[in-house]
């Protein structure tokens, strides 16, 4: 190989040399920038994680701040937050539209995006990189499992022993039973008492809801928790208040404010029984406010989203009898049961001219349901009635039975309202699979109630009853029936005829045609001092057979063939008579059959 070849070879090896070096040079910084890098994206994914959970820690601790702050009494660890202002009906102001719950789902949803956003970028910045796997393992759970964690860590702050004050006054709570509805129910002189054990200035010449107004702001500075419930009353401006039925659904000053909030996050309307925590007024408010919603018509909350609404549940006739028959002595319900058999659903109606004695009959039958039928819930309906009746009313049924009242001394408005009130709460119970039983005394004055309050279309009936008077009425009455799905709504009003008012003969014949039972009762009767004062054959219950069997549908028919040959006066006498000579209908039916 001569000079120059050799030359060229080491030429040529060096140039390879150099290329190898300079490949292995390149190689060694594109390393090092890829170790930079992750180097980079590893700091900014542990600050990320660092943040997170930072911010969790402080979430959590502000939510245990708050809710200790609730249920304490200085006013130094209450919390910050703007609260529900307050407001009555008449006010201008609009009340604050906050909810005074807290909903940590929300935070829990924030802090697991950010644990799977860090996640993310760890798992792009390499596999390899393994020195920290168990803060890897703790930031790569699931939300479920981080909303656990939070749960779990709340839980911890709460359960801290029986030295705890919170937890001492929140079993004191419990133990001494502090609830409002306990308070509404205790007269003038029993409370006057309680006001002077608590320490309340002033008190004499207070009302019985101005009493129990101060007797709560003064226990629950000891305690720090109250409970309260009553029916919702959502008004126009969208806020709503718990009404007590002790004060006749009627606006006091122990009432409870709900806000805006909790009303369309629950999906509340009016006539739900609503209970929960509640806490005291603030300096510019008025009235105490819902805290928490703990129950609804006495169920869990989420349970109201699956029920159906009252519109859209299907009618059907009566088919479960009410038994009315007590005693052997109590004649009225023995014949009513004989006469005019009634059921779950029924829309009846009872006829009667003044003093014949309808509202002792309403009593009868208020307590022979509330006997026979435990299960069923009984209101009582006194509209434009005199003071003395209603207190003779509620000393007279069983004790269960709700009787609400607007005497004749309060306003039209009232009377409306009331029903409306009344209605609305018996159609949330049918929602939720009850059966309720609403006796209403009377309807003919609620119908002139209406006919003053609606406003005038300037159409009137005769009488000087408007066109649209009746409508509101109409509804009321209209709204018993039976349910397929479950529950029932029945209602027996009395309705007021021979008053020598034009305008009762046309509500009464505006409703004369609606109802599936009419009892009617007769002045001649009365003259005699015949009691019950029942006209048999005016009487009667449509599509009584579903209620009856067929055997006690046939004895029924001839006894009816046998009175209707008779008088009025003759054909009670002589049914009395038998009835008193037996112990039970079965038993009469029976000994009028072998006869």
């Amino acid at each position: 190989m001569s000079e120059t070849e050799k030359n060229e070879v080491e030429t040529a090896e060096s140039s390879d040399t150099k290329a190898a070096v300079k490949k292995t040079t390149r190689k060694k910084t594109t390393a090092k920038k890829t170790t930079a890098k992750k180097t980079t994206a590893k700091k900014k994914t542990t600050k990320k994680k660092t943040s997170a959970k930072k911010a969790a820690a402080k979430k959590t601790a502000d939510q245990a701040d708050l809710f200790e702050g609730i249920e304490a009494d200085s006013e130094n660890t209450q919390p910050k937050k703007p609260e529900p202002a307050a407001k009555d009906e008449t006010s201008s102001e609009s009340p604050a539209d906050k909810k005074p719950q807290i909903e940590p789902e929300k935070d829990v949803n924030n802090d697991s995006k950010e644990a799977e956003a860090g996640t993310r970028v760890e798992s792009e910045a390499g596999k390899e990189e393994k020195s920290e796997p168990q803060q890897q393992k703790q930031y790569q759970q699931k939300p479920t499992q981080n909303r656990q964690q939070n749960n779990g860590k709340k839980k911890k702050k709460k359960k801290k022993g029986k030295d705890d004050p919170l937890h001492d006054k929140y079993e004191k709570v419990k133990r001494d039973d502090l609830h409002i509805t306990e308070l509404q129910k205790l007269t003038v002189p029993q409370l006057q008492h309680m006001a002077r054990e608590f320490g309340v200035t002033d008190y004499q010449g207070m009302s019985s809801q101005q009493l129990i107004f101060h007797i709560l702001k003064s226990r629950i500075q000891e305690s720090g928790l109250l409970y309260g419930e009553g029916v919702l009353e959502v008004l126009p401006d969208g806020f709503g208040f718990l009404r007590n039925p002790q004060d006749n659904y009627l606006a006091s000053p122990n009432d409870i404010y709900v806000s805006p909030s909790q009303i369309r996050r629950f999906g509340l309307r009016s006539g739900n029984i609503v209970q929960g925590q509640i806490r005291p007024p603030k300096e510019n408010e008025k009235y105490f406010a819902l805290l928490k919603v703990e129950a609804i018509n006495f169920q869990e909350p989420d349970k109201l989203a699956d029920k159906i609404l009252f519109r859209d549940l299907t009618p059907l006739h009566p088919e479960e009898r009410f038994v009315l028959e007590t005693t052997s002595q109590e004649m009225s319900t023995r014949i009513i049961d004989l006469v005019t058999p009634v059921g779950k659903g029924q829309r009846g109606l009872l006829v009667a001219p003044p003093r014949t004695g309808k509202t002792v009959l309403l009593q009868k039958l208020t307590n022979a349901i509330s006997t026979n039928h435990p299960d069923v819930y009984m209101i009582v309906l006194l509209i434009d009635e005199r003071p003395e009746e209603v207190t003779d009313f509620k000393r007279k049924v069983r004790n269960g039975v709700e009787v609400i009242s607007s005497t004749f001394d309060e306003p039209t408005s009232r009377h409306c309202q009331v029903a409306e009130m009344v209605i609305e709460k018996a159609k949330r119970m049918v929602e939720y699979g009850q059966d309720v039983v609403i006796l209403l005394d009377s309807i003919t004055r609620l119908a002139r109630a209406y006919n003053t309050e609606m406003p005038h279309s300037g159409k009137i009936l005769t009488g000087g009853v408007d066109a649209n008077a009746m409508q509101m009425p109409k509804r009321f009455f209209g709204a018993a029936r039976n349910i397929e799905e479950g529950g029932s709504l029945s209602i027996f009003a009395t309705a007021l005829v021979d008053t020598g008012s034009k305008m009762d003969e046309v509500i009464f014949e505006e409703f004369k045609a609606t109802g599936n039972m009419e009892l009617h009762l007769d002045r001649r009767l009365v003259e005699r001092r015949t009691y019950p004062a029942i006209d048999i054959s005016k009487s009667g219950t449509r599509r009584e057979e579903l209620l009856l069997d067929n055997r006690e549908l046939e004895l029924t028919y001839r006894l009816r063939k046998v009175l209707s040959e008779m008088n009025i006066v003759e054909s009670i006498e002589l049914l009395k008579n038998r009835l008193s000579k037996t112990n039970s209908n079965a038993e009469f039916l029976l000994s009028m059959h072998v006869s």
